[in-house]
């Protein structure tokens, strides 16, 4: 079974380069695309958060990873399954974050911390729920907390 599907959207203003780490100063508009009436976001102004749901448009479809590998290519780290994390390179090369609704305006919306560079398709945006979010604790391994140090920092790139 396949599905298509177009995007609702396109990221504005982020970077231009995908990297790994220092997403946390990022501000980026998210502009919708013409066949879209502006009142779709209407109401989203309301929510402090999104969680945007885009296509990884820049990974070569040559560098998908369908098994394990050891994360970010770190031999220090376990080889897992790719759905056991949150690389790029994945089969259908989609992602998700939830980021900050900084503010709306007519067709855009004005976005803090997500991690999709320029030209970026959207593929979906949802409001932010709480009872969405996990209703139990979150585990994690610590591989995956090293990873994460230096994703979300307001600091310089390296």
């Amino acid at each position: 079974m396949k599905f298509s599907v177009e995007p609702i959207g396109f990221v504005r203003g982020a970077r231009r380069e995908p990297e790994d780490d220092f997403w946390g100063r990022e501000r980026s508009r998210i502009e919708l695309v013409e066949a879209l009436p502006a009142d779709s976001l209407r109401g989203l102004e309301d929510f402090s958060h999104v969680e945007v749901i885009f296509v990884f448009h820049a990974v070569d479809s040559a560098k998908i990873v369908a098994g394990a590998r050891h994360p970010r290519g770190n031999l220090a780290w376990p080889s897992v399954g790719i759905f056991a994390q949150r690389g790029k390179e994945r089969p259908n090369r989609i992602g998700s974050t939830i980021c900050r609704v900084e503010r709306v305006e007519e067709r855009t919306v004005h976005v803090a911390e997500l991690d999709a560079i320029d030209g970026t398709p959207v593929l979906d945006i949802k409001p932010v729920m709480q009872e969405f979010l996990p209703r139990h604790e979150v585990r994690q391994p610590q591989w995956s907390k090293e990873l994460m140090r230096d994703y979300w920092l307001d600091g310089k790139r390296k």
